[in-house]
Order: C-alpha cells, then sequence, then structure tokens
C-alpha cells in the first residue's frame, strides 16, 4: 500500500481533498498530469472564484484562510436584476445585504493566481501529502482489496480509497464505467477582469440579458471579475475581437454605474453546460467537484459544491475511521453519496431553471420575473433564506463548514 488515499487531479479540489484528509490523519498521493509551472504561475488573468461564507469557514479550520485574507474581496451584498444591454435594469430587482443574516460577509472574492499556489504550497508543507506532477493516469483496477492505478511510465500505485478530482471529463469517472447526463446550453462564458473608477462596494451583481447573465463580481481594490454569457458563435465572435473592440460591446452591457473601466489581464472562455454523474462512488472509489457535477456558473456555486463534497467525504471517513470501519469501502462511500447527491443534483437542476427561465426575451416571462424578483425582496424571510443559501450555511453541514 502505497498510501491512504490516491488522489487523480491537482487543480483545487485535489489539493484541497488531500489536505482535509490529511487533518484526519490520512495520507494521499495526488496526482495531476499538468508540470508545476503550469500550476504555481502568478500572472493574473481574470480567473476568481465566489467563495462562500461556508467554504471560508472550512478554509479557516484548515489553516488555509490567513494567508488569503489579505488579497480576497468581502462581498456583503448581491444585486440581481432583468434587463436588456444599453436599456439599464428593471425596477423590479433582488437585493440581498450580509447583514440582514447577522454576517459581515457572504461569501469572499478570491483570485485563482493567489488560491491555487496557495493550496499547493500547504500540500508541500504537509507531511501526510504527496504531490506528483507531470503523472498521467491510464489504468485503474481494485486488486485483494485495494485500488490500483497505473501511470504512464508503468507505475502502479495503490491504495484504499481512489478519487476523483480530474474535472467533467472524468478518467477516474470513466475508467469505472461511470456514465453521465446533461445539456449542452450551447452558451460560453466571456471572462475578464476590469479596472473602474467608482468603489463596488462589496456588492456583486447579476444581470440578466436575453442571451445569458451577466455577473459583475466585487475584487479587492477598484477591479471586478467579469462573467459574461452569450450564445457559443456570439461569444466566438466576440473573443476574436481587439481589447477595445471587445469593450465597447461590453460597455452598454456592463452600464456606468462603476464609471469608465478598462481590461486589466488577460481574457478567456470556457462552454457552459450541465452535466451529472450518475452515481459518485464506485468499488474502491469517489468523483469530487465537476469530477461529480459541473452546473451553469448562473449562482457562482460550482466551486463551493466541490468544497462541500471534500467537507462531506472527509466527515464520513473521519468517523468512519473512529469506528473502526474501513473507510474505502462501500457502506462507508455509500454515506458520502446520500449526503452530496440530492444537493448537488438539486443545485444543478435550479440553476438550470434559472437560466432557462432568464436566458430570453419573451415579454410574459419578463414580466412574470421581474414581479417574481421584486415580490421576494419585498419579503424578509424569503430574502434571508436566499442569502443563507448562498453564503452555503443551510442544509446539514459537514463538521468543517459549521461556524
Amino acid at each position: 500500500m502505497d498510501a491512504d488515499t490516491l488522489i487523480v487531479g491537482g487543480g483545487l479540489n485535489g489539493p484541497l481533498a488531500a489536505l482535509a484528509l490529511a487533518k484526519t490523519g490520512l495520507r494521499s498521493i495526488v496526482l495531476d498530469a499538468r508540470p508545476r509551472q503550469t500550476l504555481d504561475a502568478a500572472d493574473f488573468d481574470g480567473r476568481s472564484y465566489a467563495v462562500a461564507l461556508g467554504s471560508v469557514r472550512m478554509l479557516q479550520a484548515l489553516d488555509l484562510w490567513s494567508d488569503l485574507d489579505a488579497t480576497a474581496q468581502p462581498i456583503t451584498g448581491i444585486r440581481a436584476s432583468d434587463g436588456r444591454a444599453g436599456e439599464g435594469a428593471s425596477p423590479l430587482h433582488l437585493a440581498f445585504d450580509a447583514a440582514e443574516i447577522g454576517e459581515s460577509f457572504m461569501g469572499q472574492m478570491v483570485e485563482d493566481r493567489h488560491l491555487r499556489p496557495h493550496l499547493l504550497s500547504a500540500c508541500d508543507r504537509a507531511p501526510e501529502i504527496d504531490v506528483r506532477f507531470g503523472c498521467t493516469v491510464t489504468d485503474q483496477t481494485v486488486e485483494g482489496g485495494l485500488a490500483v492505478v497505473t501511470l504512464d511510465d508503468g507505475t502502479s500505485l495503490r491504495a484504499p480509497l481512489l478519487l476523483g478530482c480530474d474535472g467533467r471529463a472524468s478518467g477516474v469517472g470513466r475508467r469505472a464505467g461511470i456514465g453521465r447526463v446533461g445539456t449542452d446550453y450551447r452558451q460560453t462564458a466571456l471572462v475578464c477582469a476590469v479596472e473602474h473608477d467608482q468603489p463596488h462596494g462589496g456588492v456583486a451583481h447579476q444581470f440578466f440579458m436575453p442571451p445569458g447573465p451577466l455577473a459583475i463580481l466585487p475584487l479587492r481594490g477598484n477591479r471586478s471579475s467579469i462573467v459574461w454569457t452569450e450564445d457559443a458563435a456570439t461569444a466566438r465572435e466576440l473573443n476574436a475581437l481587439s481589447d477595445a473592440a471587445y469593450l465597447d460591446v461590453l460597455r452598454p452591457r456592463f452600464g456606468s454605474f462603476l464609471g469608465d473601466f478598462r481590461l486589466v489581464g488577460a481574457r478567456y472562455t470556457y462552454p457552459l453546460s450541465l452535466t451529472l454523474a450518475q452515481t459518485f462512488i464506485g468499488d474502491r472509489m469517489a468523483l469530487v467537484g465537476d469530477a461529480a457535477h459541473g452546473i451553469h456558473p448562473i449562482a457562482g456555486q460550482g466551486l463551493n459544491l466541490g468544497f462541500k463534497d471534500i467537507a462531506a467525504l472527509s466527515h464520513v471517513v473521519a468517523e468512519g475511521k473512529r469506528r473502526g470501519e474501513d473507510f474505502g469501502a462501500a457502506d462507508v462511500l455509500a454515506r458520502y453519496q446520500r449526503w452530496r447527491r440530492f444537493d448537488t443534483t438539486a443545485m444543478g437542476l435550479a440553476t438550470d431553471a434559472v437560466n432557462r427561465l432568464f436566458s430570453n426575451d419573451n415579454p410574459i416571462l419578463r414580466l412574470g420575473r421581474d414581479l417574481g424578483m421584486g415580490a421576494i425582496s419585498a419579503m424578509p424571510g424569503a430574502r434571508r433564506a436566499f442569502i443563507r443559501e448562498a453564503a452555503g450555511v443551510t442544509g446539514d453541514l459537514p463538521d468543517l463548514m459549521r461556524a
């Protein structure tokens, strides 16, 4: 046996899973096909994450937050509105503030260039974790009660538990024969960051337009991360534009409430889809994060769902160890699936429904959704329920996510 867990995928979920499991005393080998230099790059390219309050609590519990706090931007409020480019937002909108649930923030915006290297550095310092780069898994099987993976150099590694943290096209899931269901939205997210003249006040904005939503997410300083959804063909045309022409198209969508703005860092795109694994577990194996569920970014919950997967998995593993159980056995992994499958499927279906409801210009639907947002905004109880959901502090929380 080479470790207690073998973790395939060295992006965000893989290292975090290793760190959470290390807290339970488990030794992990993290395998990533990419070179270390790619993951350590500190260039700013606009990629940022809305880390919900529950996920921040998890990072605090793992002693990972203090070094991130200095560069993170608290999200103190959310404004969601309907409209068209150049026409401004509907007067009927949703307004959420963290103070309504007695918190100073609902989440924190954390830049990828800070989070990714920080997790890898924490793994470097942990004696229970061995991260190996440039390693491609070519085969996996179960032998003698252990998961066995074969690498492209012919090396074999063995452990009681194999975790797939390798994204929506998970090779771990595919080799285990796990199918996926979902839909291609035929939408593409254009992502960039801008520097603007006016302060954002820590408020995140979601502007629903017929082709798809535009999210304006506050970063430290007078900067914001932009996630701009268009149909796939339009997105290809926009991405081919010069920076100046790109901004000319963005300006009427963005509006003038933050003054003039300019690009900072690189631009990039990614296609949008809903994809759910038909099961999150197999023989000596579990899927985590996007390997188990990839959802529309409309609610900014993709990363937080993965963090909650990790918190739940480490919770059931720790309880299994305490009881003297085999933590990689089917009954222990079934507890992880029961805990996470309904929540992630419900979130996937909810974001799918919201995207379909708002990504159109049907006048009847526009009126109905505007009235609905106005009604929710006027109902304190409903408003607080939405805020707690956005903050990731509802439901049966794993120990790592409790206050």
